[in-house]
C-alpha cells in the first residue's frame, strides 16, 4: 500500500484517512483492496485551540504524553493546527502536573514533530497606551518566541477579552511581527474585531484598504465579530480570513442550542458534553466559501465529536455527517459498533430538540445507549465512549426529574388556588410538604448512582472535571454538570421564598391576594393567555423567525438566552433568567371584541411596546426583574379579534448584553382578571 502526499503533512493526512477507514476488530486491521483514493483540502488551517491553562476542564491536568496523544488523534481526523494560550490565566491550577512554561514548549515541539502549525492566542488585557505594560508584554512575547521550535501564527483579539481601539492593536501587531520574524520568519500575525462597534470596524478595514501593510497576515472572525460574509466582502483580497468558531459551549455563546429547554440550561450548563453534528455541518458548509481556514475555540474534551467534524468538513465540506461519525466510532470504538454508535450520537443531538417534557425520544436514546454499554464492556475505560454514555443517562435523568417536579408544582398551584377555603397558612404548609417530596422521591436513583460512577471514570481516564468541589473544575460554568444535576428544575426555591415573604404580610387579605397571583401565574383563566417567551413549550403566541435552515449562524433570528445568576443557583422564578431580547412579534387571534384586555409584562429594565403598530401607554411600570408592567389594550384595536404586539429596539450598545433591557413573560389578561 502506498500513501503519497505533496509534502510530509499530505502523507500524514493520507495515513489518517487509512486509519479511519480500516476495519478494526478481533485483533485484526483490515482494508479493502484494490482501493484508490485521492483528495486535497478546501480549508487551511483546520485546527483547534487547546489552551493549557487552569480554565480548561480537562487538559490542564494532562501529562505531555496525553497531550501528544490527543494532538496526534486530532491530526488523524484532519486537523493541521493547534492554538495554545501561553500567557493568560496566571492563577495556579491544583491539577497541573506540568508547568505552563514547559507545556507551552512541549506543544510547539509536538506540532513540529508532526509537521502541523502551532499558533498562540494572546489578548492584551490592559490599556495599550500604558507604555510600561506594553514593553513588558513585548518582552514576554519575544522570550517565548525564542524558546520554542515552531510558531506559525500569533492571534491578538481586539476584544473579548481586551478593550483597546484599533490603532493601538494594529501598532502592537506590527511590533509583534518584527519580533516574531526574528525567530520564525514564516509566521504571521492576526487580529480580530471582536467587540468592535461599526466605527471601529470601519477603521480597521479602511486602514488595511489604504495602507496595505504586509506585516499582517489576515483577520480572525469570532464571537461578537462582524459577520464573516461582511468581512470577506469588505476585506482586501490579499488578506486571509480565519474563523474562530465556538464549538465548545451550548448557551451564552456564539452558537447556542436553539430554543434549548430550560431544564438542560439549568443542569447540563454552558460547557457540557455536546456533540452537535447536524447543526455544525450546516454552519461549516455555510461559512466555507468565505473562509481560508479556522481554528476553533475549545476548553476541553467534551466537544471532541465537534472537533473531528469540523476538521474533516474543513478538508471536504461535502462529507456527510454520518460518514464522519462512522469514521469516528470506527477508529475509537471499533468496527463492530461503529454504525450503532454513529446513530447514537445523532440521537444525543436530537435529545436537545424541542420541549423536553414532550420529547419521548430521550428515553429511547437512553435505552439505546444502555444496550450498547451492556454489549461492549471492553469500552468501559474509553473516555470518548464514556462521555456519550454519560450524556444519554444524564438527559434521561433530567427529563424524568422534570416530569416529576413539574407535577409537584402543578399540585402546589392547585392547593394555592384553594387558599380562600383552606386559609393562607394551611395552603402554604401543605404546599411545602408537596415540594419537600423532591428530597426523598427523586425518580431513577439507580441511574443517578450510575451517572456518578461515569463522572468518576471520566475524571480518572481523561481528567474531565464535572464538579468544582469534587474534581476541582475551575468554575461552575466550566463543565461542572454534576454540581447541578440535583438542583430544582421547577420553581421550588422561588415558592419557598415567596411563602416566607407572604407570612410576614400584616393581614390575611394581602396574603390571599398574593397566593392567588402565584396560583394563576401561568394559568390566568378563561380567555387570558400566558407566554414565557424564552421557553419553547410556553411561548405559543411568539411569532418565530427564520430557522437554522436558512439562518445557520442565527444572526438574523437569535434564539433565547439564559442568564447565569448566583453561579447557577439563583432562587428566582425560572422564567426570569430565560428570555428573548425582543420577539419578532406576538400574535393573538379569536379575541372578544367586546371585552377589556390588559397586557402584563415582566423583564429587565425598559420596554417600548407597540399594540397593532401604535405605541402603548402603561398604567403600571416597574423596571425591576419579576415586577409587572401593564398596558391597557385600546378597545378599537380589538375589532377584528386579532392583536399584534411588537417592541421598538433600544440604543443600548454601550451596555454589556447582560445589563440590557429584555422581555421575559407576557400575559394578555381578559376582563381585569387580576
Amino acid at each position: 500500500m502506498w500513501i503519497v502526499g505533496d509534502d510530509g503533512r499530505g502523507v500524514l493526512a493520507g495515513a489518517g484517512y487509512l486509519l479511519r477507514k480500516m476495519a478494526w476488530k478481533n485483533g485484526q486491521a483490515l482494508f479493502p483492496v484494490p482501493f484508490e483514493f485521492s483528495s486535497k483540502p478546501v480549508l487551511s488551517p483546520r485546527g483547534h485551540q487547546i489552551g493549557f491553562r487552569p480554565r480548561a476542564n480537562s487538559w490542564d491536568a494532562w501529562t505531555t504524553e496525553q497531550m501528544e496523544t490527543y494532538i496526534r488523534e486530532m491530526v488523524i481526523f484532519g486537523a493541521n493546527a493547534i492554538e495554545n494560550i501561553p500567557f493568560q490565566d496566571t492563577d495556579p491550577s491544583p491539577l497541573m502536573r506540568v508547568s505552563r512554561e514547559d507545556m507551552n514548549k512541549e506543544m510547539s515541539r509536538i506540532c513540529a514533530k508532526y509537521g502541523i502549525e502551532y499558533w498562540v492566542w494572546t489578548p492584551a488585557e490592559f490599556p495599550l497606551d500604558d507604555q510600561a505594560k506594553r514593553d513588558e508584554l513585548l518582552e514576554e512575547h519575544e522570550a517565548f518566541y525564542q524558546s520554542i521550535p515552531r510558531l506559525d501564527g500569533v492571534f491578538v483579539p481586539g476584544g473579548d477579552p481586551g478593550d483597546n481601539p484599533p490603532n493601538l492593536v494594529l501598532a502592537l501587531l506590527k511590533d509583534l511581527y518584527e519580533r516574531l520574524h526574528r525567530y520564525h520568519p514564516e509566521g504571521g500575525v492576526w487580529m480580530s474585531m471582536q467587540g468592535y462597534d461599526p466605527k471601529e470596524v470601519d477603521q480597521v478595514l479602511e486602514y488595511l484598504r489604504l495602507e496595505k501593510p504586509d506585516w499582517i497576515r489576515g483577520i480572525v472572525a469570532g464571537p461578537s465579530s462582524p459577520s464573516i460574509p461582511e468581512i470577506r466582502r469588505r476585506l482586501p483580497e490579499k488578506y486571509l480570513i480565519r474563523d474562530y468558531p465556538d464549538i465548545t459551549h451550548t448557551v451564552r455563546c456564539q452558537y447556542p442550542v436553539p430554543w434549548w429547554d430550560n431544564a438542560y440550561a439549568l443542569t447540563l450548563g454552558r460547557e457540557c458534553i455536546n456533540p452537535r453534528p447536524v447543526f455544525y455541518t450546516r454552519v461549516v458548509r455555510y461559512l466555507t466559501p468565505f473562509l481560508n481556514g479556522f481554528i476553533s475555540y475549545s476548553d476541553g474534551v467534551h466537544d471532541d465529536v465537534n472537533k473531528a467534524l469540523w476538521s474533516l468538513l474543513g478538508w471536504d465540506p461535502n462529507l456527510t455527517e454520518r460518514e464522519i461519525l462512522k469514521d469516528y466510532a470506527n477508529f475509537f470504538f471499533g468496527t463492530d459498533v461503529a454504525e450503532k454508535a454513529a446513530d447514537g450520537i445523532f440521537a444525543l443531538e436530537r435529545n436537545w430538540d424541542g420541549v423536553l417534557l414532550k420529547n419521548g425520544s430521550v428515553d429511547a436514546t437512553q435505552a439505546y445507549w444502555k444496550s450498547l454499554e451492556d454489549q461492549n464492556p471492553q469500552l468501559g475505560d474509553n473516555w470518548r465512549w464514556l462521555m456519550l454514555v454519560f450524556r444519554a443517562h444524564y438527559d434521561y435523568y433530567i427529563r424524568h426529574r422534570l416530569i416529576f417536579e413539574t407535577d409537584l408544582e402543578n399540585q402546589v398551584n392547585h392547593l394555592l388556588a384553594q387558599a380562600p377555603q383552606l386559609g393562607s397558612e394551611s395552603a402554604m404548609n401543605q404546599s411545602e410538604r408537596v415540594l419537600k417530596r423532591q428530597d426523598t422521591e427523586t425518580p431513577n436513583p439507580d441511574i443517578r448512582k450510575h451517572i456518578d460512577e461515569l463522572a468518576e471514570k471520566l475524571f480518572q481516564t481523561i481528567q474531565l472535571q464535572t464538579s468544582v468541589p469534587k474534581y476541582k473544575a475551575s468554575g461552575a460554568e466550566r463543565g461542572a454538570s454534576m454540581d447541578f444535576i440535583d438542583r430544582p428544575i421547577n420553581n421550588r426555591w422561588w415558592l419557598e421564598d415567596e411563602f416566607k415573604a407572604i407570612r410576614a404580610m400584616p393581614n390575611e387579605a394581602d396574603r390571599l391576594a398574593r397566593l392567588k397571583i402565584i396560583a394563576e401565574w401561568e394559568n390566568p383563566g378563561e380567555g387570558s393567555f400566558y407566554d414565557d417567551v424564552g421557553e419553547l413549550g410556553k411561548s405559543e403566541h411568539v411569532v418565530m423567525g427564520e430557522s437554522v435552515n436558512t439562518d445557520p449562524t442565527m444572526e438574523r433570528n437569535p434564539p433565547p438566552t439564559y442568564l447565569w445568576w448566583d453561579s447557577g443557583m439563583s432562587r428566582r422564578r425560572l422564567s426570569w433568567p430565560s428570555f428573548l431580547d425582543w420577539p419578532n412579534a406576538m400574535r393573538y387571534e379569536g379575541l372578544d371584541p367586546q371585552a377589556h384586555y390588559t397586557i402584563r409584562i415582566t423583564g429587565q429594565k425598559d420596554c417600548f411596546l407597540r399594540i397593532d403598530g401604535k405605541p402603548a401607554l402603561p398604567s403600571r411600570y416597574s423596571t425591576n426583574i419579576g415586577e409587572f408592567k401593564e398596558f391597557p389594550v385600546p378597545q378599537k384595536d380589538l375589532k377584528d379579534g386579532v392583536l399584534i404586539l411588537t417592541w421598538d429596539p433600544m440604543d443600548e450598545e454601550m451596555l454589556n448584553w447582560r445589563q440590557r433591557s429584555h422581555l421575559s413573560e407576557v400575559w394578555l389578561l381578559k376582563n381585569n382578571n387580576h
